[in-house]
């Protein structure tokens, strides 16, 4: 697998200087429009308040695009016989403060290959403005989606709530993802609950299993007595458990 590491925080950065309002928002419009190296920048809020500008300036303080290029590299490595092409760069992604982007939602697009930017051969390193910036999580956004990406050349990509828990685990396992996780009693219940629905296709009903209640709640969908991330862990359980690299 061919892989390209693009530094994308600098041009956040210098976005997020720009008052909020329409004087930000054209200029956000030109560069998703006109720059082919801002296509992971869907996933950013134009809109977002100064806490999305400071988790950038804590991750450049942590130089976390050298971070995460050392990270691509060691990928790029692992993965040299692998198709496919891809660039990647890290994206600030706002579920604190606003209506402009659903973190579930928004997860399960890139997980089931459906933004326009995975089309055009890039994927998205997504940091979280609720979550602190790390040298971890730097890592765990650019290899999780890398790995998938690899998955999917293999099997193809995942339709039914069976496959997206193979492609899940073997993505979080794979990038050394240590969470999310459950207690062994939920664990159990968790795989109880999905195993009547591990060969369904409906999205509403892979992100009500994949993500849980907490999750379904926002976007109106039905409570199933699942933990957050409930099939994530579940998944990353059962990667782990299988262990050695996907088949």
């Amino acid at each position: 697998m061919n892989l390209e590491f693009i530094p994308l925080l600098a041009a956040q950065r210098e976005l997020y200087r720009i008052p909020r309002g329409p004087a930000r928002f054209g200029p956000y419009v030109r560069m998703m429009r006109d720059d082919p190296e801002a296509a992971p920048l869907v996933a950013l809020n134009p809109m977002a308040r100064d806490h999305v500008p400071a988790l950038i300036d804590a991750l450049i303080g942590l130089d976390a695009d050298r971070l995460a290029a050392e990270a691509v590299n060691e990928a790029a490595a692992l993965l040299a016989d692998e198709p496919g092409e891809y660039r990647i760069g890290l994206v600030v992604a706002d579920d604190v403060g606003g209506g402009w982007t659903n973190r579930w939602a928004c997860e399960h697009a890139w997980a089931a290959g459906s933004p326009a930017a995975i089309r055009r051969g890039w994927l998205a390193g997504v940091l979280w403005s609720s979550e602190p910036a790390s040298a971890r999580a730097v890592r765990e956004a650019v290899l999780t989606p890398i790995h998938r990406a690899a998955h999917v050349q293999r099997h193809g990509q995942a339709k039914t709530l069976r496959e997206f828990l193979a492609q899940e685990g073997r993505a979080l396992a794979d990038a050394g993802c240590e969470a999310p996780t459950l207690d062994a009693d939920d664990l159990e219940y968790t795989r109880s609950v999905l195993e009547p629905h591990l060969d369904e296709s409906l999205t509403r009903t892979v992100m009500e299993c994949l993500y849980g209640d907490e999750a379904g709640r926002t976007l109106g969908f039905t409570p199933r007595g699942l933990s957050p991330r409930a099939g994530l862990a579940l998944a990353l359980h059962q990667a782990r458990r299988e262990g050695g690299a996907a088949p």
